[in-house]
């Protein structure tokens, strides 16, 4: 378990989509919610526009490597335009008012996340001068695997800055990584689709991104997937942290896999809370501690090993409003409470 997070209760945190635009609002708000012994979050704005996407946000961050929106999407380009800038500058702005936030605390976090898109689905989000999709060409994977690398390190840095003293958590998503390993991402003319590919090279750019993390001082690192395919043995292969995945429809194999992966130090991030549907009323939180519960009992886990949990929604909270994504942090921390209470019979 990497040093500064401790680990001996189950905790909330949440992805980091937030509705609006506010950042001044939506910082105070996760940091009220989600103190100590939770997990606060830098939420992200994706209701700004361009550059405040998730992979303009995460793409603005790479070294040596320029891009821009065409018609089709991000494209790497020959120099910085107008977009990544406005994507750069919207991320600093965010760090700016959380350092303001963290600033006015008496009692500052003890830990702090990011959440940054995978390198295996920026690639397959992002498009070469050709207009293909850059996940075509081995070259540019790399390329935006090494130069990924070297942005995380300076985000990492500054971060910290803005909340000293804090243990930095990294959550890396790979929302598309079933249909790359599956070789079912479509071309840019959508006739055909992309080879698959290796599940080594997969494994490879998760442990150089997650290496450059940890260089640059995270205590944590975990990599967020769907459940469909999600391929847990690659995750754990890389040297993360942890797993992060909605349970709603594990398998019964999935669960052994991640009970395996608890009896390994690993951590779980589980999207216990059902938010896919904001139209859907949240369910009791009752049953979001029994969803978790039953199959930790089913499986043999012990109660003292629960601690390794963090409860998060199954998806991030931008199609709320921002009081009833500020009502969902405090349902999760709700459901970690019935959590330790269980552990504790």
């Amino acid at each position: 378990m990497a040093e500064g997070l401790p680990r001996d209760q189950v905790t909330a945190t949440a992805h980091g989509p937030w509705p609006g635009s506010d950042p001044l609002e939506a910082i105070r708000i996760v940091r009220g919610e989600l103190g100590t012994p939770h997990l606060p979050f830098l939420p992200e704005f994706p209701d700004r526009g361009v550059g405040s996407d998730a992979v303009g946000r995460t793409a603005c961050l790479l070294e040596e490597l320029a891009i821009d929106v065409q018609p089709h999407g991000w494209r790497l380009v020959d120099k910085p335009g107008r977009d990544m800038q406005r994507a750069r500058s919207a991320l600093a702005t965010d760090l700016n008012v959380l350092a303001d936030v963290a600033g006015e605390e008496e009692r500052p976090a003890e830990a702090f996340k990011v959440r940054l898109l995978g390198p295996l689905s920026l690639t397959a989000a992002l498009y070469l001068h050709n207009g293909e999709r850059a996940l075509s060409d081995h070259g540019a994977r790399r390329d935006i695997v090494q130069s990924l690398t070297a942005g995380i390190k300076d985000h990492l840095k500054r971060v910290s800055v803005a909340v000293p003293g804090a243990a930095l958590a990294v959550q890396l998503d790979e929302p598309d990584i079933a249909d790359v390993l599956a070789g079912t991402i479509p071309t840019a003319s959508g006739y055909r689709t992309l080879r698959s590919v290796p599940g080594e090279e997969v494994t490879l750019a998760w442990r150089a991104v997650i290496d450059a993390a940890r260089d640059a001082g995270a205590a944590e690192t975990v990599i967020s997937v769907p459940e469909v395919e999600a391929p847990f043995q690659r995750i754990l292969a890389s040297g993360a942290d942890g797993i992060a995945v909605p349970i709603k429809a594990l398998t019964t194999r999935q669960w052994e896999q991640l009970a395996g992966a608890v009896e390994g130090g690993k951590r779980l991030w589980l999207g216990a809370l059902p938010t896919a549907d904001r139209v859907a009323a949240l369910p009791r939180t009752a049953d979001v501690v029994d969803a978790v519960w039953r199959p930790w009992r089913q499986l043999g886990l012990p109660p003292s090993q629960l601690g390794a949990v963090r409860v998060t929604p199954s998806h991030g909270l931008v199609d709320f409003g921002p009081s009833e994504a500020k009502d969902i942090l405090v349902r999760l921390t709700k459901v970690a409470d019935g959590l330790n209470q269980a552990a504790l019979g």
